[in-house]
């Protein structure tokens, strides 16, 4: 029973978190329930889930400062749960570290699909050998140990925004194309929400300037197909960052 995968449901109706815990049972996972935040979270400290499924409205706290709290320590898959379609919810559980989202009500099959593609996109891009190093200018970015920095200094970024450069380092200076990038980062289930990537590609923009005059270009946009990382030289993991 101690290798069956873990999923922490953070749910404080009872008959969802019955149904779900027979779903997820039957699909060889095995379930750790809690009605609240306060209960997630020293569940999540004490048993280091699998992965998470995290309804947003909790009745001693908010499911996204959850989420918040739980990345501060670990990577692992986040789905939010939630009644609430409100795209500004979306878009914040996104923001604070959630991999994909489920309006109530959802089917089981569909769920455990996503759980599949959570889990498998936690494994990253899939390489013959050792990721590479890619620079972009000053801009090292290290797929193996997950950390980007310019001349040494980390830029901190969300696990969203590393996963989509990850999928943009996968091909260096070549086109990927929206469809592409939105099912590799969020899933099957966001093709065609563009504006998900406008959002986190100026992001990674921002973060990746020196200063808001810096006219240096990281990122391409390729006008209604897609974008280019700008690599300027992709190096061997051995070669070290410099």
């Amino acid at each position: 029973m101690s290798d069956q995968p873990s999923i922490l449901v953070v749910e404080d109706n009872p008959t969802t978190q019955r149904i779900l815990s027979v779903a997820l049972a039957s699909e060889g996972y095995r379930p750790l329930l809690s009605a609240g935040v306060a209960q997630a979270q020293m569940i999540a400290r004490d048993k280091k889930p699998d992965l998470y499924l995290i309804d947003l409205g909790l009745p001693d706290g908010d499911g996204i400062m959850l989420i918040h709290s739980l990345r501060k320590w670990t990577a692992k898959p986040i789905i939010v749960l939630t009644a609430e379609s409100n795209e500004a919810d979306k878009v914040a559980a996104l923001d604070a570290g959630a991999d994909d989202y489920l309006t109530k009500p959802f089917g089981i099959e569909e769920l455990k699909a996503r759980i599949r593609v959570a889990r498998r996109r936690l494994a990253g891009p899939r390489y013959n050998k050792q990721p590479p190093l890619v620079w972009i200018g000053e801009i090292a970015i290290d797929l193996a140990n997950r950390t980007v920095t310019r001349a040494g200094k980390e830029i901190r970024l969300t696990p969203i925004e590393f996963r989509l450069l990850s999928v943009l380092c996968e091909h260096p200076g070549k086109l990927i194309a929206h469809d592409v990038l939105l099912e590799a980062v969020w899933g099957p289930s966001f093709q065609g929400e563009t504006h998900y990537l406008h959002i986190y590609i100026n992001r990674l923009r921002t973060k990746f300037k020196v200063d808001a005059s810096t006219k240096e270009q990281h990122i391409e946009t390729i006008p209604l197909l897609g974008y280019r990382l700008l690599a300027t030289e992709v190096r061997p993991a051995e070669d070290g960052g410099g």
